[in-house]
Parts: C-alpha cells; structure tokens; sequence
C-alpha cells in the first residue's frame, strides 16, 4: 500500500537522521563528534531537496514553482551548513556568532515565504505568477534589507557578538512566526490533501524554531544540542512532505481566490517600498544607536529604496505593457464582433433575398418546361434541314441550359441537413463553376478546366456543403484576379493515393499571408465587402468530410488551393493519373 510505503520511507529517514545525530550526541567531545554532526547537517537539506524536487515534474507550474522554492529553502540552509563545516573543521574556529554562515538560514526562508504566496492549491485561468522572478527578486531584496539594517551592524560597523547574536536570532524568529502563520492561514482556509501539505510544513518549521529559543533559555553547549536536533528534525519532516506528496492527487481546487493574485502582489510591493523610509527615518530620528551604526542604517536605507523601487517600478512597466496589449487585442475583438454583427444582418437580407430568388427561379422552371416541350413539337413537325428546325434546336439548346442553371441555384440556395452520400465530385464542380460563371464574362475572367478525360472515383459527402466551398473558392479566385483586371482560373481533379484531388489555380497577385488565410476573421478585402469566414467555414467542412485544404502561392505568380477528399475504395479507377503539378499548362 501507498501509506505503507510512506511511512516506511518516513520513519526509515528519522531513524537514519535523527537517530544518528542523537547519537552522535552521546559520543564523548572531540573533532570525531564535530565531523560526525557537521556531516549529517549536510546530509540532511540533500536528502529534503531531492524528496521535494520530485514533485516539480506535475502539469501545473504553480505547483512545481511551489516545490521548487522549497528545494531552494533547502540549498541556502546546505550552503550555511557547509559554511560553518569548513570553519570549523579547516579553519578551527567557533562560528556560533560568524556572520556568513548564520545569513544563510535567514536567507532560506525568503524563498519558503515565497513559496506560500504561490497559493499554488488555487486554480486560476493563467496559472502562476506572470512577473515571478521580479516579485520574487522584490521580497529577498526587502529582507536582505531588514538583516543589513537590524543585524550586520553589529558585525562590520560596530561589533558586539551579543547584539548581533540577539538580532540575528529575533529576526529569524519573525521569519519563522511568519511563515507558521501563513500555513496556518493557508491551513485553515484550504481543503483536502493540500491541508495536510501546509499543516506539514507549519510544524516543521515551527520546530525548526525551537533551536533559537533554546539559546535564551540553556547555556551555549546545551542550546547548540537542541538547535542541532531540531534543525535535522525539522528538515527530514520537510523532506517527509515531499515524499508524502509523491502519493497524493494535488491538482489545483475548483474554486478561485477571493483576492486576484495581482492585487495581492502590488500591496505587497506597496507594502515593502513604504516600509524602508519608515525604518530609515526610526534609525535616523528616534534610535538610539551609534553614530557610526546611525550612519550605516541610512546608506543601506537610501540603497534598498533605489533597489526596490526600481523593481516596483520596472513591474508596473510590465504590468502596463500587459494591460495594453489586452486592450489592443479587446480592441481587435470588438472590431471582428461588430464586423460579424454587421455581417449577420447582411446575411439575413441576402438569405431573404435568396428565397426570394428560389421562389422566382422555381416559378421560372414552369415555362422553361413549356418552351422545352413547344421546341421538342417544332423539332417534330419540320424536317432537318428547315430554317424552323434549326430554331427549334437553338431555342432547345438555351432552355435547357437555362433549366440546368435555375436547378443549380435552386440546389445552392435549399437549406437541408447535411446528408452525406456517394457522389460525384465533377458533377458539383460543374454546378458551382455554372453558378459563378454568370457575373465573370464582364469582368475578363476565364475559368478552365484541365485534362477531364480521366474518371474520377467517387467520394462521400454532402454536395451542398461541397458546393459551397466549390463556390467560395472560386468567388476568392475570381474577386483576387479582378483587383489586376482580369485572368485564368485553372481546374484540375484526378485521384492519388485513394484519394480525389481538386485544384484552383488563379493568375491573380497571390496572397500576402498563406498560413492565416484560414484563421476566422483574417482577410484582406476591403471593409463591407468580406469578413473573414469563407474559408475558415471551408476548412471546417473539409475536416467533417475527412479531408484537408491548404492554400499556397506558386512561383510563377497567383495561389493554389488543394483540396483533398478520401474516395471510395469500390469506385477507384486502376488508371494510374499523372499528379497536376507535373502537367504541363
């Protein structure tokens, strides 16, 4: 079982770490003792970082920033501790009051105060932090501010071994307050297995605090004792939540904070850059602490102000440019929305229009039936070689085509469920290129087919969706060849690779952007004249057919459109076709 497994890693760990430095303990004082405890307090942070790093690889990156600073945590109190070791051991000196090796579990908990601001148990629409590092890089310049103003003074400017002592402990003691209190809060306020998670670190850091009180309440020799076996408690229950979450689902709650994350971040910059010229002022009016001492408080002050409101600054600058280009793509949002809004109105006239004009055209079928069967009478009653007999003909010729045009707009403009079936794909292209075919003669605008010889297998569709995108690639090719007066539309079909190809081939100037030109609302009409929807519709079609479209320019001028339908395995021809483009035009 997985909490069997645990709690054998668990108390495997304390009994190695904790009994081993209880050990040590009972070994009589020498340089044996000092390796042996100096080596487990090395030890330790290694084992708690490589437990909490294991967590850093989830799908959710406030998550793993969370174990990540955690792991930080644990890398600053490695590098105190070897500190201290190589004093100690190399340079045989006590290190109970050295300034670099007591800064370093300070610093460690800037990154675990960070950690906890991560709320990483929150589900947000944009997870984590977007100015993490910056926000990060403000709250450890506001503490490394806080230790050079309280606590080096009494180090570099001014020393005195129990000042610094006293300050460099009350100012870890604040930390380790702090950070209790915020598990607490977060501990209370969440739900579920991340509950447990803070309810964890809450107690190993409070326990990690009792080491610096032990020092006001027993001599030196028992305090160091306490605070050592603390110290490596502490850090192996750290390290036993990361292997505890290893078991656990920690996926991020439904619900959302009640306080936006950015909000939170700009009152603590607030917060931080109003705080320093308040202590800066305590030291230099109401301390009364050396000159010397006075002096170095000021510059420190004046230093950190510059720092941080550079870093509060230089956030809000990022903030701005972020907000504005939100408003610029709200802007450009707003723009596509009333385009399309303009564009329903439109296609609600035309579709009345369109039912105008398929009632108009059904009527017309009527006497375009009776001019078909009055010809039919005239082709019957005159010999061939008449004058009437050739007008029979002529008048026949044209009703039907008529006839075959109204039944094609008819065909167009009927609103049916899309019903795939099999189908042939010349018959479709043949409707849709009569359909346009109309309005192109004015415009010197030729449309031509190439190599239709070959028999093209048939494929399952809709025609009516297959029609429309037929249409609309033509009206695109038609409309682009317009802009330079006039060209040829090439059509060419044949069958590849079990499936049915279909190109159009324009003259016209090409397009500026071929990978957008399927995106909705990108297009390169004039305003009122085209929205941006044809070919993204287009696209959508093809895929519910299974097939694909993509659009290129050509090197000798004007665009290709290639379309790609799968054919029906039972009607392929065994013909093998020549692809389009290694024909010769």
């Amino acid at each position: 079982m997985k909490f069997s497994r645990f709690s054998a890693w668990v108390f495997g760990a304390a009994a190695f770490f904790v009994g081993g430095y209880a050990a040590t303990l009972l070994i009589p004082r020498g340089a044996f003792q000092t390796e042996a405890r100096d080596l487990l307090e090395c030890v330790v942070p290694l084992f708690a970082n490589g437990c909490l790093l294991s967590n850093a690889a989830s799908p959710y990156r406030k998550q793993n920033a969370f174990w990540k600073l955690l792991a930080l945590a644990c890398t600053l109190l490695l590098a105190g501790r070897l500190i201290r070791t190589y004093d100690e051991l190399v340079l045989h000196r006590l290190v109970s009051g050295s300034f670099p090796a007591n800064a370093f579990p300070f610093l460690h908990m800037i990154p675990l105060m960070a950690a906890l601001g991560l709320a990483p148990h929150t589900g947000k629409m944009r997870e984590g932090l977007r100015y993490g590092s910056l926000d990060l890089t403000l709250l450890a310049s506001f503490w490394i501010y806080l230790y050079v103003f309280l606590v080096l003074p009494w180090e570099i400017v001014r020393p005195d071994p129990a000042l610094f002592h006293r300050w460099n402990t009350g100012a870890f003691m604040v930390q380790i307050l702090l950070v209790t209190a915020g598990c607490g809060l977060l501990f209370l306020k969440t739900k579920g297995e991340w509950r447990g998670i803070y309810g964890h670190i809450a107690g190993a850091t409070a326990l990690y605090g009792i080491g610096p009180m032990a020092v006001f309440e027993l001599d030196l020799q028992h305090a160091a004792s306490i605070q050592g076996m603390a110290y490596v408690a502490s850090v192996v229950w750290l390290g036993a939540v990361g292997l505890r979450a290893r078991n656990l689902s920690l996926a991020p709650a439904a619900e959302m904070e009640t306080r936006p994350e950015a909000q939170r971040q700009v009152g603590l910059s607030t917060l931080t850059v109003l705080t320093i010229p308040l202590l800066g002022g305590w030291a230099a009016f109401a301390g009364n602490a050396p000159a010397s001492v006075r002096t170095f408080r000021l510059a420190a002050t004046l230093i950190a102000i510059f720092v941080c409101s550079a870093l509060a600054f230089f956030r809000q600058h990022l903030v701005h440019q972020e907000r504005t280009n939100l408003v610029k793509q709200l802007s450009a949002s707003l723009d596509n929305v009333n385009r399309l809004q303009t564009q329903f109105v439109q296609s609600e006239k035309l579709a009345a229009l369109g039912q105008l004009a398929a009632g108009a055209a059904h009527e017309i079928n009527n006497p375009l039936t009776a001019i078909v069967g009055y010809a039919d009478l005239l082709l019957a009653e005159h010999a061939s070689a008449t004058r009437a007999y050739t007008l029979g003909q002529k008048i026949q010729e044209q009703a039907r085509r008529t006839k075959s045009l109204v039944t094609n707009l008819l065909s167009f403009a009927r609103q049916v469920p899309a019903e795939k079936q099999l189908l042939d794909l010349q018959t479709v292209l043949d409707s849709a290129v009569q359909l346009r075919k109309i309005d192109l003669h004015s415009k010197n605008i030729r449309i031509e087919f190439e190599n239709r010889t070959s028999v093209l297998p048939a494929v399952r569709g809709d025609p009516n969706q297959l029609l429309q995108v037929f249409y609309h690639l033509i009206g695109n090719a038609a409309d682009a060849m317009e802009t330079i007066g006039g060209g040829v539309l090439l059509i060419g079909a044949l069958a590849e690779n079990g499936a049915v190809i279909i190109e159009f081939s324009d003259t016209g100037p090409g397009m500026k952007d071929p990978d957008k030109v399927f995106d909705p609302f990108y297009t390169t009409k004039p305003v009122g004249k085209g929205t941006g929807l044809g070919l993204s519709i287009c696209y959508g079609i093809m895929q519910e057919h299974g097939g694909t479209i993509r659009g290129f320019n050509r090197p000798e001028g004007g665009c290709t459109f290639r379309l790609e339908l799968p054919a029906s395995l039972a009607s392929l021809p065994r013909v093998s076709l020549t692809p389009i483009s290694q024909r010769s035009h």
